[in-house]
């Protein structure tokens, strides 16, 4: 399972609608998308009443774009490869691409799919984009499996790189510093 089955659906639902059955509540926004249910987006009252059980997801708005918070996205989604920003001081990531201009003279990274200028070396700028790279390459994944096995194959390799630099390390510390010479006796006196 390379795309979850939710995964097309959350990123052409329109969010910010104002609520059917809520509109005049003061949280009647639709915010909130149900992984399970893979239906159009709610609001908050919604949620409590419908989708009480379910996973649910809390979309954001940033600069008129639909963010979803990095904490909430990795436990159902591998977002490695894409861009995240910190905005309010959440970590999150854009659900589709936005159009750019021109990107500017000397960008060093940039999204493979729309071309968006990239602050990190980062291959996508949003999920949207991931997505059409799974599509055309299949060389990336969404799913969380994969991820893991990456993750734990990296943390052995890391445990043992450490182990060897530890090792390195204290053996050139001992070759560059050599042994501090014991101090005076304190009975020395000076004049």
């Amino acid at each position: 399972m390379a795309v979850p089955p939710w995964l097309e659906s959350l990123l052409s639902t329109a969010f910010f609608t104002v609520c059917t059955t809520h509109g005049d509540a003061a949280r009647g926004e639709c915010n909130m998308y149900c992984l399970d249910c893979k239906g159009d987006a709610f609001c908050f009252y919604c949620r409590s009443s419908k989708h009480k059980d379910h996973q649910v997801i809390q979309i954001r708005r940033s600069s008129y774009h639909d963010v979803v918070r990095v904490t909430e996205i990795q436990k159902v989604l591998d977002i490695r490869g894409v861009q995240t920003y910190v905005i309010n001081s959440a970590r999150v990531l854009f659900l589709n691409e936005r159009p750019q201009p021109k990107s500017g003279k000397g960008v060093a990274h940039i999204c493979e799919i729309c071309g968006r200028s990239l602050l990190d070396p980062f291959r996508f700028c949003s999920l949207g984009c991931k997505l059409v790279g799974i599509k055309r390459n299949g060389n990336a994944s969404f799913s969380l499996e994969a991820k893991n096995e990456v993750v734990v194959m990296d943390r052995t390799r890391r445990e043992g790189i450490s182990k060897e630099e530890e090792e390195l390390r204290e053996g050139s510390q001992q070759d560059i510093y050599p042994p501090t010479p014991p101090p005076p006796p304190s009975s020395a006196r000076r004049r």
